[in-house]
């Protein structure tokens, strides 16, 4: 963990430091390039959310939810990127207090950016933690409510606790999002069967 705070402060530091252009002039100050880059961000998402839900083709549906995937990952800061990397990994490595470790200060440091509260509950459900996958899923969306991953979390977590109305509920949430989800429409489907022999 001292090693963990270490390589934090080294990297606070090292993005503290003020920038100057080749000519010895400083750069446009971070705030406008930041809401710039934001901006880019969020034209680019609309384009590709509007493409997602029109798209009738799953192949082609799956290289859009990838780019929107893509287009998500990008936290705009290189010490938020790196520690995302470094959670992915210790995550596969099932190393999930250390994954915790660093999705920890990622939402401290850029409380704004979705994908570190959806990387944290993704990790929260690893553990089967579903009240704090939930509470980060919640995050999520309020950041970005089109998050199709973070709904199909929900739901999965509503299946798994027994919520089959509120699972099927954000299943279909899923697919206004992602009409070419085949996983969720593989949900709709039994989960409505069930309900349905359930008399609900």
């Amino acid at each position: 963990m001292q090693n963990l705070l270490a390589v934090l402060a080294a990297l606070a530091l090292y993005v503290s430091l003020p920038a100057f252009a080749a000519d010895g002039t400083t750069p446009p100050a971070a705030e406008e390039t930041e809401e710039a880059t934001v901006e880019a961000t969020q034209s680019r998402l609309d384009k590709l959310f509007a493409e997602l839900k029109r798209e009738r083709n799953e192949r082609a549906a799956e290289r859009i939810s990838g780019r929107i995937s893509t287009e998500w990952f990008k936290s705009g800061s290189a010490t938020i990127d790196l520690m995302m990397q470094w959670a992915q990994t210790a995550a596969d490595k099932k190393e999930f207090d250390v994954a915790l470790d660093f999705l920890d200060q990622v939402v401290t440091l850029s409380p704004t950016f979705p994908e570190g509260w959806n990387r944290r509950a993704t990790v929260h459900f690893m553990m089967n933690n579903y009240a704090k996958s939930m509470a980060d899923i919640d995050r999520t969306l309020k950041l970005e409510p089109r998050h199709f991953g973070a709904l199909s979390g929900m739901a999965q977590i509503l299946k798994n606790t027994g919520r089959k109305q509120l699972a099927l509920d954000a299943y279909l949430r899923v697919l206004d999002i992602y009409p070419m989800m085949r996983s969720a429409q593989t949900e709709v489907a039994n989960l409505s069967e069930e309900l349905s022999g359930e008399g609900i």
